[in-house]
């Protein structure tokens, strides 16, 4: 008696009468099971034919219907159904009479499931008989003949042994095997299998339970333990597809239960429970089946290609604050948040069940709780109704006592039960506050319980601005999690400040964060600094008011209140100074100490801004942005210790890295006579643009090039991570364009440019740069950048812009450009901002439209987030006056036509 699927009620259609008559008239032409010869069957050619058409009507017919908004339940089914026919009548021609082998279904062929683009697993299981000797031309020729025919197997042919040793082996192997179903052979040889794999014998239920545990920790490692990433993997990544089916098999292997309900009937969940995980795996199966179409192959990977597209099928439009896809991200985000609930309460009961059978002393904790097993549960099921306020102090006796190993199922579930309780009388109770402000304050275990607290779902409840930002997702690269997650990783990087982790990555954060009283202050204005997000409006602004309101209901200062909201109204200000700004500049310095207004307010700001930048894409923070901030806090420091009202002078600036810079190089026993024969060429903004040590090197390496007319220099510069180059050649038009295309050409990234001209008609350039990986550039990259270069500076000649592919996510966030215009407050120039899509030769082509347009380059800021870029010029017409208003005008409309070109 064969296991085989009965035909759902969705699988009519499928296939149109004329394939079905087809399909018939194969099956009749077929040797009977006795192995007869049959004159009448069609050939191997017409078959592979037969079952490519069938398929891909079958896989036309089922998409149609799934866009038309069909149960994907039932699709997935019918998919499972008609494959399933289709490889028997394969199996039935080609592998006729042998009664010594049976065909098998396997993993999620087996549970009767597949999507579009799926694997169909089977196992060949061998009678002992045929272990040395299998039919392998009538095998060889049916696995043949269903992949050239479409069909994605895996497959394994194996004797009862050697599955039965595979499954002793591998904990993985077993679970597939626990999923298999018997499509043809005889019953007695797939019942020996079963009986052989007896899981009792094979893999203990604690045994399987422990092993599979340790599999998905490992599996959520490698995605960095969120679910919540730009292109999150819908199966393998947490609460995905893969942890439904660790459920699915843990309750299969301890209490033999078929399918989900049985959890119920065991009591490990609730019937509302079981409709949450169903309506949610229904969800991720809808986004999967549309992933594997749109892409055309099994495809679980929720690419930036797709998610618009699914976004719209699926009826999510934009709207005034959200983009339609934001709003699928976020129901997509929200579904394996719940996902992850379900899944940590299921295994934390599973592990109670099956690991901790002993009797163990209960141990008190307070007077609401106490501790089993080393887990944190209630005394009693009315502790919450008794106190509401025990809901957050819960979470205070947990950081308190780091050793505990979490909350127990049955503790978790009646949190969730009880979120009702958190209203406004909750919200305004001093005890509540207390417990929260109390648990900020712990020296340990703060990021841990903040992130327990948003998984339980009660730090959306206690704060009802956070919960518009959970799972909320920004469609862009610069965000690589959602805000939630974000502001919860702020915080987590706060206190690894804190510890004094990673200082290879982060040099002098512990050093300030030692400075400062209170750290709660701090992890407060994390919590509130991105609040805001998707409600339209300046989010920091908006934050600010939050922040206020909430910092009301706690027992903490105005004074520290007022700097919370500051901290959260202006946590990108010193990002934005650094980054964008020349801090070279006095005037830049004295306008960002102006607006900090104190070295305190400085302390706060700089460890939020780093611990906010490390925390938006882990790609982004380097050696780079850590010099620059670092820089832009102490020069801030030193103007606030000064005194606003006492700010450096321009004279004062120059006249120092004049004397600084001389005195290193005197001590190098360098000629003074050399030394001013260099200076006096220079112009005096040279002295104020490049630092002492920069002055220093350019002076060196111009004294000691062979060539007095090519004068090209590389070096690492630590502790900033990047690279600098000099280029000291006859200065022509165009110079800039030609450097920035060799540049672009290699592929190097330009983090800032120094364009000076010498009084003697040379250039005095100063580029810093990192490789593609964001680090110094290695002696083969700086050996061929120097003659690259030196190629390039020898001819009048524009080198032309790079021209290289966007890269396949950057192709998704194309907008047009946006460009400003400033005339700087001393008359020398014009600032030239352009925020636009990242492209490769981006830099190059804009240096390209500014030379053909005769517009002289002086200074370059160069910042990129995710895929856009704010790039900063100091540009001059060839007088060196500003642009006017009709150059500013063809300027900007040059370098779109220039952008656009790609």
């Amino acid at each position: 008696m064969y296991e085989r699927l009965s035909a759902p009620q969705a699988s009519r259609g499928c296939l149109d009468p004329a394939t079905l008559r087809a399909i018939d008239e194969a099956c009749r032409a077929a040797p009977p099971r006795a192995g007869v010869e049959n004159p009448e069957k069609v050939s191997i050619e017409e078959l592979r034919e037969l079952l490519r058409t069938s398929l891909e009507q079958a896989d036309e017919r089922l998409a149609r219907r799934f866009w038309d908004g069909e149960d994907v339940v039932q699709l997935v089914r019918a998919r499972a159904w008609v494959v399933e026919q289709l490889l028997l009548l394969a199996w039935h021609r080609l592998v006729p009479g042998l009664e010594s082998l049976c065909l098998i279904a396997v993993g999620g062929f087996g549970r009767g499931e597949l999507h579009p683009h799926s694997d169909v697993d089977l196992l060949i299981l061998l009678d002992d008989s045929l272990a040395n000797d299998p039919p392998a031309e009538p095998l060889e020729s049916f696995i043949q003949l269903l992949w050239d025919a479409g069909f994605y197997l895996g497959h394994s042919v194996r004797t009862v042994g050697e599955c039965v040793e595979e499954a002793r082996d591998d904990v993985s192997t077993a679970t597939t095997l626990m999923e298999c179903r018997l499509l043809d052979g005889p019953d007695s040889l797939f019942l020996q299998l079963e009986r052989s794999l007896d899981p009792t014998a094979l893999w203990p239920a604690d045994a399987f339970f422990e092993a599979k545990f340790e599999e998905q920790q490992e599996r959520h490692a490698r995605f960095h333990e969120t679910a919540y990433n730009l292109e999150p993997n819908i199966k393998e990544g947490p609460g995905g597809l893969r942890d439904i089916q660790m459920i699915g098999w843990v309750a299969k292997r301890h209490f033999g239960a078929q399918t989900l309900h049985g959890l119920v009937e065991h009591g490990f969940l609730t019937e509302n429970e079981h409709t949450d995980l169903v309506n949610a795996q229904s969800f991720l199966w809808r986004v999967r089946f549309a992933l594997h179409r749109l892409a055309g192959r099994a495809e679980d990977r929720l690419l930036f290609d797709f998610q618009r597209d699914i976004a719209q099928r699926f009826g999510y439009s934009d709207s005034e604050y959200s983009l339609g896809v934001e709003k699928f991200m976020q129901a997509y985000y929200r579904t394996v948040m719940q996902l992850e609930r379900l899944n940590e309460r299921l295994l934390q009961l599973f592990q109670e069940a099956l690991l901790f059978t002993g009797e163990e002393p209960i141990r008190p904790l307070g007077d609401e709780f106490q501790v089993r097993h080393g887990f944190l549960e209630t005394r009693d099921e009315g502790v919450f109704l008794r106190r509401p306020a025990a809901l957050m102090e819960m979470f205070l006796q947990l950081a308190r006592h780091e050793d505990l190993r979490g909350v127990t199922a049955s503790t978790i579930r009646l949190v969730r039960d009880n979120l009702y309780l958190v209203d406004d009388a909750f919200r305004a109770d001093p005890t509540v506050s207390d417990f929260f402000l109390d648990l900020l304050r712990q020296p340990e275990g703060v990021y841990t319980q903040l992130q327990r607290m948003n998984r339980y779902g009660l730090l959306a409840e206690f704060i009802p601005a956070f919960g518009n930002i959970v799972g909320r997702m920004q469609y862009d690269l610069f965000h690589v999690y959602t805000v939630d997650q974000h502001t919860l990783f702020v915080v987590r990087n706060l206190r690894r400040f804190a510890y004094g982790k990673y200082r290879e990555r982060f040099p002098h954060v512990q050093s300030v964060f030692q400075r400062i009283a209170r750290p709660e202050l701090l992890y407060l204005a994390a919590l509130f600094h991105d609040i805001a997000k998707g409600r339209g409006g300046d989010h920091s602004e908006l934050g600010a008011v939050d922040a206020r309101e909430f910092c009301d209901k706690l027992e903490i200062d105005t004074g520290d209140a007022e700097m919370i909201a500051w901290l959260v109204q202006q946590h990108l200000l010193m990002s934005r100074t650094a980054q964008r700004k020349d801090l070279t500049d006095p005037a830049v310095i004295q306008e960002f100490a102006g607006i900090v207004g104190n070295t305190r307010y400085l302390d706060y700001l700089y460890l939020l801004t780093v611990a906010d930048i490390a925390a938006t894409n882990p790609k982004l923070w380097n050696s780079w942005k850590n010099g620059l901030l670092w820089d832009l806090y102490l020069q801030a420091g030193a103007a606030l210790r000064r005194g606003l009202d006492n700010p450096m002078k321009r004279a004062t600036a120059i006249r120092e890295t004049r004397s600084g810079a001389l005195s290193r190089l005197l001590r190098r026993e360098v000629s003074p006579a050399a030394i001013r024969k260099i200076w006096r060429t220079l112009p005096e903004n040279a002295f104020l643009r490049l630092t002492v040590d920069q002055l220093v090197w350019a002076t060196s390496e111009v004294l000691r090039s062979p060539d007095p007319e090519l004068q090209i220099a590389v070096r690492g510069v630590q502790p900033h991570g990047v690279s600098e180059l000099l280029v000291c050649v006859p200065d022509t038009e165009g110079l800039f364009a030609s450097i920035t295309s060799v540049l672009d050409d290699m592929g190097l990234n330009v983090m800032a440019a120094r364009i000076l001209t010498t009084k003697n008609g040379r250039s005095f350039d100063l580029f810093q740069l990192m490789d593609q990986h964001n680090r110094v550039l290695n002696q083969q990259d700086t050996a061929e950048l120097i003659q690259r270069l030196e190629a390039a500076t020898a001819t009048d000649e524009v080198r032309p812009p790079a021209q290289r592919a966007i890269p396949r996510r950057l192709k998704h966030f194309i907008t047009g450009p946006s460009i400003r215009f400033e005339d700087r407050p001393d008359g020398l120039g014009t600032r030239l901002e352009l925020e636009c899509n990242d492209q490769p030769g981006l830099l190059s082509q804009v240096a390209t439209t500014l030379s053909r347009l005769g517009v002289q380059v002086h200074d370059a800021r160069i910042a990129t987030f995710g895929e856009r870029v704010e790039d900063t010029f100091m540009v001059s017409d060839r007088d060196n006056q500003p642009l006017t208003r009709e150059a500013r005008q063809t300027l900007a409309d040059e370098i779109r036509k220039s952008l656009e070109k790609d």
